[in-house]
């Protein structure tokens, strides 16, 4: 996974993220959305086979809620991967 700036500014944020497809980039998402900090976060992928995810984030400290948003996916990864060591 590789992250690239592309735009920043006080309340927006665009990053390319290479290495990842819908799965991982709508999960974030879905994250940020959930945050009353952030107004909007949306994603763009130019062309299915080749593009490279675009995550755009339009609210207060979009670095700041993109970062809590990752760690947000990491616990939820953590309990997903105990409760599921548990079942099997």
């Amino acid at each position: 996974m590789e992250i690239t700036v592309v735009e920043e500014s006080k309340d927006k944020l665009v990053v390319e993220i290479k290495g990842e497809g819908h799965g991982f980039v709508n999960a974030l998402k879905k994250e940020l959305n959930e945050n009353k900090n952030v107004k909007a976060a949306g994603y763009n992928i130019d062309h299915p086979l080749v593009g490279v995810p675009k995550l755009i984030i339009h609210g207060k400290e979009p670095k700041k809620q993109l970062a809590e948003a990752a760690k947000s996916l990491k616990k939820q990864s953590a309990e997903f991967l105990k409760a599921f060591n548990k079942a099997i």
